[in-house]
């Protein structure tokens, strides 16, 4: 039985992730529009976020462990992907439908959807099972999107529905970060990849901790930066050891890289004696090389990272609420322009998110925020 207050058209506006390849493998079309079941709310998607790992699922680019360059998806070996699938982790909408089990009270709510599958119990904040929507079931590229009704969290922020979606995907993977390198008030943390969608959130959920954070990013994107929290900024493409010991005022406790790479061993290099290091991404290059004696003498930490916990979405949601980190909204895009979308994010010429709004919502939601 499904309950719902406004009438819900049979079909909806949809891109499709149709196989894995180019853009072309990416598809704006009409599908039927899904149904709650039991347990399950219909959510009208207002605006959903722009994420790497859309491109590196599309692109099949996350390898084997036997084999780098294999084409393969999240999760190697066991994944969940389905084609067609509807990709988009960071959705942001309205409860307009809900299936059994769930009290019609919440329809209308204002909802940020925790993209993550758990396939634990509540309690549980083991991550060894996780999957997410967008990937194991369909996610927010599309006019309307059912969810489970645990993973749709009410926020009443005052903040917009575009500005709410740059959250979730970014913000919730830069938490886990933080939390397995136990960062703390008064560490120093260098942050690679720093003006993107992960790498920003760090820097603002680096400041809530009372931690120092210093960002290695490209030229011009320095008083952005500085704005959101870095302490000082390092650019890219000069000795990067060196330059990190000119401009940070003391030892690197911690490593949050998002880049990996040519850079990663210098970024072993840089962290003090039983420094910690963090990643939940390598968009420099997955495959590095490291010398183990760095790793070993310097008795170092070094951790990796994929989306969150329960306990980290609730401590991200409650950040939202009273104001302690903020969005950072590049621009937006019409659903029905997604490959423009797409090929915009992977220009990385942005700092912070891109998120993309259906078009019948773009006037409300997305003009305002319009880039080129």
């Amino acid at each position: 039985m499904m309950a719902e207050t406004t009438a819900i058209p049979a079909e909806m506006k949809a891109v499709q992730l149709v196989g894995h390849g180019g853009l072309e493998q990416l598809v704006y079309r009409d599908v039927p529009t899904p149904a709650p079941g039991p347990d399950e709310v219909l959510i009208d998607v207002h605006a959903c976020g722009m994420n790497n790992t859309d491109v590196w699922v599309r692109e099949g680019a996350y390898g084997t462990e036997t084999d780098p360059a294999s084409v393969s998806t999240w999760r190697r070996g066991r994944s969940t992907l389905e084609f067609p699938r509807i990709q988009g982790t960071d959705s942001v909408g309205e409860i307009v439908a809900v299936g059994s089990g769930v009290s019609p009270d919440r329809i209308g709510e204002r909802v940020m959807v925790d993209f993550s599958i758990y396939n634990r119990p509540e309690g549980d904040d083991s991550l060894a099972d996780i999957d997410y929507i967008g990937h194991g079931r369909d996610g927010g590229y599309a006019e309307y999107q059912v969810v489970p009704a645990a993973n749709a969290h009410e926020i009443t922020a005052d903040i917009s529905d575009a500005e709410l979606a740059t959250f979730c995907c970014a913000y919730l993977t830069a938490e886990q970060m933080l939390e397995r390198a136990r960062v703390a008030r008064g560490d120093r943390v260098l942050v690679t990849g720093a003006s993107g969608g992960v790498g920003s959130a760090i820097i603002q959920l680096a400041r809530v901790r009372g931690a120092v954070p210093y960002a290695v990013s490209s030229p011009g994107k320095e008083d952005a930066l500085r704005q959101i929290g870095a302490e000082d900024v390092i650019l890219r493409g000069g000795d990067l050891v060196t330059d990190v010991e000119r401009v940070v005022d003391g030892p690197i406790d911690v490593v949050a890289d998002l880049v990996a790479g040519p850079m990663f061993n210098d970024l072993l290099r840089i962290l003090r004696p039983e420094g910690r290091y963090t990643t939940a991404g390598a968009i420099g290059g997955p495959v590095v090389e490291l010398d183990l004696r760095t790793m070993y003498l310097k008795q170092l930490q070094l951790n990796g990272s994929s989306q969150g916990t329960r306990t980290d979405f609730r401590r991200l949601a409650g950040y939202i609420q009273t104001g302690e980190i903020r969005p950072l909204l590049d621009r937006t895009f019409r659903l029905s322009d997604f490959h423009d979308a797409q090929r915009t994010f992977m220009d990385k010429s942005f700092i912070g998110k891109l998120v993309v709004v259906p078009d019948r919502h773009w006037e409300r939601i997305g003009a305002p925020h319009a880039g080129s």
